[in-house]
């Protein structure tokens, strides 16, 4: 049985005519004759609408092969079985996931950036340019570093909430739908130039944020200057990993559905591991560096501790998951 001859019995097993299905889907009567008689057939949306109006699988409607029918699944997966995910959740996660990275990256970018009143007022106060002591100075920009990292977190959670339902497709294995496998695989390689550009960029800033303290160092700048050039290089690391985050999260959805890179089903049991390292750690830099920024009023310096704390996690990372990829 073919797809129209499939959206015929349904429409009729529901007593509807043509005009009520057409009206159903806000189309005309003769699109759904169309279908039927097999003269054209519907795009992936009508076929997700159509899954939903009939309570049926995607699956079923898309098999050629398959005659008996097969409804949409409501409850979930027992224990340790795959679970199934249809083209509507795809779709949605896709768009979620390319809707979040913006805010995701944005939150990162004003952590990464948060230092930065403080470098540039330390430098002013230590110099004489404004009418702050160095301890005050520091104060303020204290007091605006904790504000952008709230707002930061604030961004951090919402997102994460938004995306907390699709959590499984981390921790579990899963199989896709006819059909949503090559979709996936579609948008993943349309994304594939901006993904490559959006690397190569990141690349260039985040070696480039270096030149500014070199030109200080070879010139013997002043305080004013230094501080100027630590704010640049903040700055240009901020956009790079802004731009990381943007289409690495992008990315990540389709390897997530295709099941590909770091999620693969060896690697989603390390994952769950290194996720409660990954928080805890982080967690732990972020209290060593308000400790010492704090108790040593020295938020012109403190935020070297963000760059050696980004190479250790790397190399602790890296040892952990090859201990895990072992014990495997």
């Amino acid at each position: 049985m073919i797809l129209g001859e499939k959206i015929a019995a349904l429409r009729k097993q529901n007593n509807w005519s043509q005009e009520d299905l057409a009206e159903k889907l806000e189309l005309s009567r003769q699109s759904v004759s169309k279908w039927e008689s097999g003269a054209s057939i519907p795009d992936l949306d009508r076929i997700i609408k159509l899954s939903a109006l009939f309570g049926v699988s995607t699956d079923y409607l898309l098999k050629d092969e398959m005659e008996e029918i097969t409804y949409s699944e409501t409850d979930e997966p027992s224990e340790g079985a795959a679970r199934r995910v249809s083209l509507e959740e795809a779709t949605a996660f896709m768009n979620l996931s390319r809707e979040t990275s913006r805010w995701i990256a944005l939150a990162v970018f004003l952590c990464i950036l948060s230092p930065v009143t403080a470098i540039f007022l330390g430098g002013l106060a230590e110099t004489g340019r404004i009418p702050l002591s160095v301890t005050a100075a520091g104060s303020i920009g204290g007091l605006v570093l904790i504000l952008i990292v709230a707002a930061a977190v604030a961004l951090f959670i919402l997102n994460g909430l938004k995306l907390s339902k699709y959590e499984y497709l981390e921790q579990t294995d899963i199989v896709l739908e006819y059909g949503v496998h090559g979709i996936v695989e579609k948008r993943k390689e349309d994304f594939s130039h901006t993904f490559r550009a959006g690397i190569t960029i990141g690349v260039v800033l985040c070696i480039l944020s270096v030149v500014p303290p070199l030109l200080c160092a070879v010139f013997m700048a002043g305080e004013i200057a230094r501080a100027v050039s630590a704010c640049l290089l903040l700055l240009f690391v901020a956009c790079g990993v802004w731009i990381f985050v943007r289409v690495g999260s992008i990315q990540g959805s389709f390897q997530k559905l295709l099941q590909e890179g770091d999620y693969t089903s060896q690697k989603k049991a390390a994952n769950q591991a290194l996720g409660v390292f990954q928080g805890a750690y982080w967690c732990i830099v972020t209290a060593i560096y308000l400790w010492i920024s704090l108790t040593q009023d020295n938020w012109g310096r403190s935020w070297v501790i963000w760059p050696v704390a980004g190479v250790l996690f790397a190399a602790v990372f890296g040892i952990l998951e090859t201990v895990l990829k072992k014990k495997k």
